[in-house]
């Protein structure tokens, strides 16, 4: 690409807004031309804006320390200064709704993070290794909108990443029904242990709306598209329980699964190890070579070794073996600010950019 695209980050200043400042850091394809944040962050430099919570282990890009934060609310002045943004503002739900409708009826696409929209019938919300071809209903969306090149694509909820891919690599034998455990990092909920001493040595069993986005949310990633909406699958059937536990990155599933079709262990993993999609076929830049690697030691994968697989895009499976009640359960492994937030949400602009959804103004 000649010239880069301008990429605008709307909730620059919070965990994932500082995620893709430095996942964007020397992008091939895309420039951050434009911060915004908040009223009370408005018309002082990211570097001072952000203060002393940067959170991120690398440190704060020196091209956006200078940056002006814009108000998110100044939604034209904004517009008028990029190809395109991501969303990671923090606000209602109805609020996110709103502004993200407000942006990309300017003609600029929107690449969200958020949840407000993964349930809006014309908006995709998509995995780009599984379900790419979602983003066909873009058009029908820009019709709802009555615009020509603004829209608004989502990618899911962090804690779906480390078992729906295994979902779609073997969809061939027909995933039934599906019981999750998910053990989720405090990053997931914008922390650290600095401001979440509680934290510590500690376990918490309830992380509200989080246990019917992993039941729900895969189904629409494994969906398709019908006149101009996303219809979701309705199997397999999924139960979840998803737990806060005492880690800084890296959301683990524990997963117990029943099939139509009974494979052997060595298909399975068989087609783990050979799943890809449009990201790996195009050449994307942050896409992993290879997006699910199948770890055979017991002890695999583990947070502190495994989670930035592939610069964090990668998804690690192990333990997969059969059970005496379903017919496989495994652990499943990913990063839930890279792959599973920020990461995800870069991955759909490179597609959505490689397909011709996103170019410049």
């Amino acid at each position: 690409m000649e010239k880069k695209l301008r990429a605008g980050i709307l909730g620059a200043t919070g965990m994932v807004g500082q995620r893709f400042i430095s996942l964007l850091e020397n992008h091939p394809w895309f420039e951050v031309a434009t911060v915004a944040a908040s009223p009370r962050s408005a018309g002082k430099t990211y570097e001072e804006a952000v203060g002393g919570r940067w959170k991120m282990a690398t440190p704060m890009p020196e091209a956006v320390k200078g940056l002006v934060v814009a108000n998110v609310n100044e939604v034209d002045k904004v517009a008028e200064s990029v190809d395109f943004v991501f969303s990671a503002v923090d606000m209602t739900k109805d609020e996110i709704k709103a502004i993200e409708e407000a942006y990309a009826r300017t003609e600029t696409p929107v690449v969200s993070n958020n949840s407000a929209h993964r349930w809006t019938p014309d908006v995709p919300m998509v995995v780009p290794e599984i379900n790419s071809e979602h983003f066909e209903v873009i058009e029908a969306q820009k019709g709802r909108l009555g615009t020509t090149r603004g829209f608004i694509a989502v990618k899911p909820n962090c804690s779906i990443q480390s078992y729906t891919p295994c979902l779609a690599a073997w969809k061939e034998f027909g995933p039934r029904e599906v019981v999750v455990t998910t053990y989720q990092a405090i990053s997931g909920a914008g922390k650290t242990f600095k401001d979440w001493p509680e934290m510590v040595e500690n376990i918490i069993p309830y992380i509200g709306g989080e246990e019917e986005k992993s039941e729900q949310e895969p189904l629409r990633v494994l969906g398709r598209v019908e006149q101009g909406e996303i219809v979701k699958a309705e199997l397999p059937k999924i139960s979840c329980q998803c737990v806060r536990v005492p880690v800084l990155n890296g959301h683990t599933a524990a997963v117990f699964i029943n099939f139509e079709k009974k494979p052997t262990k060595e298909q399975l993993i068989e087609k783990l190890e050979g799943f890809r999609g449009f990201p790996q076929e195009a050449g994307l830049p942050s896409a992993p070579k290879q997006f699910v690697k199948y770890l055979p030691d017991d002890n695999r994968p583990q947070v502190t070794l495994d989670v930035d697989y592939e610069n964090g895009m990668g998804v690690s499976i192990g333990r997969l073996r059969e059970d005496t009640i379903y017919d496989y359960k495994f652990i499943g492994l990913s990063h839930n600010t890279v792959r599973g937030a920020a990461g995800g949400a870069v991955l759909c602009a490179e597609t959505l950019t490689a397909k011709g959804f996103i170019t410049h103004k």
